[in-house]
């Protein structure tokens, strides 16, 4: 069934809908209604307006494409599986949570504490705004994504980020299993007590980056403005750039171009033996 070209702002307008196309719709009016779509499934949405409160929570199978959700459409997509959006802008708090496999193409996303607690999440060609963001998320794949926040990817296991460049601070806290390929990752105390953390061909920049990691390996990355880096991890790091210091590594290696200071103060381990060496 098809709803086409109508303006819903009823109470779950389209509650617990099966195989039905809704089009250029518009969600608001003085009813002020909240989850317009709930319990929905096999539903394909394209160029909708959503300015009202939870409209896809418990949705099963469903395409959304050049839609728009505005900042008054809060918690827009909860408890969901199988959802594929594309070229559509998410622009309430909590846009993503407690979802299952779904994919995000050429998105712009400003929402504030965005994909909490989700598993097997894709973003391809997006744009991402957020200030918390992928808590506790499992299985997440970026590509050729631009993101601003500040506490980014706590938690988060099973990670996937290529081609990307990543404006944050605190991020990949307690993080695991995650490999960051050909990207740029700016901000503060980066990935502190995390395992199992991979850096291939990135650029790193900001103070007191990896401290306190197992499992930390660096394949070919520039390190800038970084300084007290690798504080009691244990890291194999190929460096291609100037480090401003290093502080108490546990173990491993660290080889880089050249580092103004290597500080081993009364409080490194006792057993670490991580060889630093430089190029010049």
């Amino acid at each position: 069934m098809k709803y086409e070209n109508a303006r819903y702002d009823e109470e779950r307008a389209l509650y617990g809908l099966h195989n039905i196309e809704v089009l250029s719709c518009t969600f608001e009016g003085p009813a002020d209604g909240e989850s317009a779509l709930k319990e929905c499934s096999d539903i394909q949405v394209k160029n909708c307006d959503f300015r009202l409160r939870y409209p896809f929570w418990h949705v099963n199978k469903a395409q959304i494409s050049e839609c728009t959700m505005s900042e008054t459409c809060r918690a827009a997509l909860w408890y969901g599986e199988d959802i594929r959006i594309e070229k559509s802008l998410l622009g309430g708090i909590k846009a993503l949570r407690e979802c299952v496999n779904c994919s995000l193409k050429e998105c712009e996303i400003v929402s504030p504490e965005f994909g909490w607690k989700c598993k097997d999440i894709v973003l391809d060609d997006c744009k991402l705004t957020a200030e918390y963001v992928f808590l506790d998320t499992k299985g997440l794949t970026l590509n050729n994504v631009e993101m601003k926040g500040k506490y980014s990817f706590q938690y988060v296991e099973d990670v996937m980020i290529e081609n990307s460049v990543l404006d944050t601070k605190d991020a990949f806290w307690h993080a695991k299993n995650v490999t960051v390929k050909n990207s740029v990752v700016k901000g503060e105390y980066l990935a502190w007590y995390a395992e199992n953390i991979h850096f291939i061909n990135c650029k790193i920049i900001g103070t007191q980056p990896l401290c306190y990691v197992k499992g930390l390996v660096l394949e070919n990355c520039e390190m800038i403005d970084t300084d007290l880096a690798f504080e009691y991890s244990e890291v194999q790091a190929d460096i291609t750039s100037h480090i401003i210091s290093v502080k108490n590594p546990v173990s491993g290696y660290i080889n880089a171009e050249s580092i103004d200071e290597i500080i081993i103060d009364d409080n490194q381990k006792p057993d670490a033996d991580c060889i630093i060496t430089c190029r010049k």
